[in-house]
């Protein structure tokens, strides 16, 4: 394995959302992922088909083994795998790993140096903690999808970026790592419990400095940053595409206005916000008379604080994204390359996914299973 986590030991409980993800991360940076997958029973559809194919970008780069983990034999042979992992990866309701039996108390006593990383949407405790939800639950309790959206509409759902992959898969590998290296002097693991709206809320700790000091205001499309003002925004084109446009600093905002020919006086009038209505107007008539190629042809490269918003289909094939190959090639599906980047311990690129169980016999013959041991897990029934 090649990257700056070669030589983890990673067990993935498999779920969706923030788990895989987290795990992606991980095994992207070098270190070794085996997902534990449910072993499926004859004929089950799963309710997201994209799960096992090549097209399950969250599961490159890790092998699959299905068990059992209702039964005995299942238990035991994951808490065999958990004795010489550093890190196990699950994201189920609090107490469901405690009744399959596999909760924090029996693995690290079986591995005392094991960090169990847990990702759930309210967190392992607190009144909601049971509760069912998804990523734009979580997201509305940390008052940050109350900041997004455009003025007189409801607030806009985020895809599930803030929630699922920022605030809960992100923060779940950060606090993973951060308790290996802890790991790694003190001898002792522990339990990360990474919930959505804590990471969701963290993710909007400038946003609640600005609120404090009276400089944000709880009312959507009036302020700086969500589209309020007129110069940090997004604008319809001639075709009907848009561009962004982030021109904060004085000597960018000057910039601006001198290659679009805005030379009216109003518009120097920014930060009085009685004047963004009409400065948004001016702007969005001006953008309108040309397409986006011919804006970016204009705009691209220099000091505007400029990009085309391009779709998925269009994104890997900028000249820029695809100068820093930005995105890869797996397997015949275009997807995100691993990020961040580094100068010497530089990690491989992912292998595409496994399909839940395809590698079954290897892994435990790598994790120190003998031959017998492997045909009696395959004889009950267990893998």
């Amino acid at each position: 394995m090649a990257g700056p986590l070669a030589g983890v030991r990673v067990v993935e409980m498999v779920g969706i959302g923030p788990c895989p993800f987290a795990a992606m991360m991980l095994s992207d940076m070098g270190a070794e992922v085996i997902r534990i997958d449910r072993k499926a029973k004859a004929g089950e559809e799963s309710p997201y088909p994209v799960l096992g194919t090549r097209h399950d970008v969250m599961a490159r780069g890790r092998r699959s083994l299905a068990v059992d983990i209702k039964k005995a034999a299942g238990r035991v042979t994951v808490l065999q795998l958990l004795s010489q992992a550093d890190v196990l990866l699950e994201g189920f309701r609090p107490g469901v790993m405690e009744r399959l039996g596999l909760g924090p108390e029996v693995c690290l006593e079986r591995n005392p140096k094991l960090v169990y990383g847990r990702v759930t949407g309210w967190g392992q405790d607190g009144p909601l903690a049971q509760a069912a939800g998804h990523d734009l639950n979580y997201v509305a309790m940390s008052g940050m999808l109350h900041a997004m959206g455009r003025l007189g509409a409801p607030p806009a759902p985020p895809l599930n970026l803030v929630g699922d992959f920022g605030g809960g898969a992100m923060m779940l590998a950060f606090g993973v790592v951060c308790a290996v290296l802890e790991a790694r002097s003190s001898g002792k693991g522990q339990v990360v419990d990474a919930a959505m709206t804590d990471g969701a809320s963290l993710l909007g700790a400038m946003m609640y400095g600005l609120r404090g000091a009276g400089s944000w205001s709880d009312h959507r499309e009036a302020n700086l940053l969500d589209g309020g003002a007129p110069f940090y925004d997004t604008y319809a084109c001639l075709d009907g595409k848009f561009i962004s446009i982030g021109a904060i600093e004085p000597q960018f905002y000057a910039q601006l206005l001198a290659l679009i020919g805005a030379d009216d006086p109003v518009f120097t009038k920014r930060w009085n916000k009685a004047h963004w209505p009409d400065l948004k107007a001016k702007f969005a008539a001006l953008f309108a008379t040309r397409s986006r190629d011919e804006w970016c042809r204009l705009l691209e490269g220099t000091d505007v604080c400029f990009a085309p918003v391009l779709d998925m289909a269009e994104a890997p094939h900028h000249p820029h994204n695809a100068a820093r190959r930005t995105f890869v090639e797996i397997d015949g599906v275009t997807q995100p390359a691993p990020a961040p980047r580094f100068s010497r311990t530089a990690p491989a690129t992912p292998l595409a996914p496994s399909s839940p169980g395809q590698d079954s016999d290897a892994i435990l013959a790598d994790w120190g299973f003998t031959a017998e041991s492997i045909e009696a897990l395959k004889a009950s029934e267990v893998i």
